[in-house]
């Protein structure tokens, strides 16, 4: 993983060579991933070119991780409070259905995850340029993540590496500790991921890079999480009529 972030920055110079005028537009949300990738984003374009996003759904608790991160990197940033979004798509689909969208755990940590998709397209309409995934290896694995939601994007940085990968460039960036050892959570659930995952990051990213696992029963959830989540990282089913398509 030595000098591993040099042909990341190299990467996304070469991913941005249409433009010398394009941003990245970035969810900022204080965890590793989003922190390491900022980091990597003005190294490669500079602190002018990238725009950070910060959503919080209501009162965040960490959103203060969130303030240092981007005054850390001296980049531009907006506050886009998705809370009376978030309540109004729920009351309107309740009023719909004649039921509760929120005893649904699936509803309430995917919606918001969508919805601050959706806010990040938004801005980068009114800016030009692309939105960048955050998403890291382990997480895409096992499908931890939010179709259309924090899984979209115009672009992947980290898509390649592991949780404790990244953790590793973060440091050869010279992050703050704070950045890089921050507990990773969805911040809707009040768990970590960890406890929702029911396994650590640890022994996930030494499975995938090297299938060695010691707990058999692990070694099936974990399995059978990928198999069911690969739908996530494939491109859309589409019925193939056979027509002439001009290329």
């Amino acid at each position: 993983m030595d000098k591993m972030s040099d042909g990341i920055i190299e990467w996304i110079k070469n991913y941005y060579s249409f433009s010398s005028e394009a941003k990245a537009i970035i969810g900022i949300s204080g965890g590793t991933d989003s922190s390491v990738t900022a980091a990597l984003l003005v190294k490669a374009l500079g602190k002018d070119r990238v725009i950070g996003v910060l959503m919080p759904c209501g009162n965040q608790h960490d959103i203060d991780v969130s303030h240092k991160l981007v005054d850390h990197l001296g980049i531009k940033y907006h506050v886009i409070n998705i809370e009376s979004a978030m309540k109004a798509i729920t009351s309107t689909i309740g009023e719909s259905l004649s039921t509760d969208p929120l005893a649904s755990d699936v509803y309430r940590t995917n919606t918001p995850a969508r919805l601050r998709m959706t806010t990040l397209y938004g801005i980068c309409a009114l800016y030009g340029g692309r939105v960048v995934n955050t998403c890291n290896l382990s997480e895409d694995f096992i499908g931890y993540s939010t179709k259309f939601g924090d899984s979209a994007g115009d672009f992947s940085v980290l898509s390649g590496f592991t949780k404790t990968e990244v953790r590793m460039i973060g440091r050869e960036l010279g992050l703050p500790d704070i950045f890089v050892d921050k507990i990773p959570e969805d911040g809707m659930s009040g768990q970590s991921d960890e406890e929702r995952m029911g396994f650590t990051y640890a022994v996930l990213d030494r499975y995938i890079r090297t299938g060695e696992i010691d707990d058999p029963a692990l070694k099936e959830i974990i399995d059978r999480k990928h198999v069911a989540n690969l739908h996530k990282l494939e491109l859309m089913p589409a019925y193939d009529p056979g027509l002439p398509v001009v290329k």
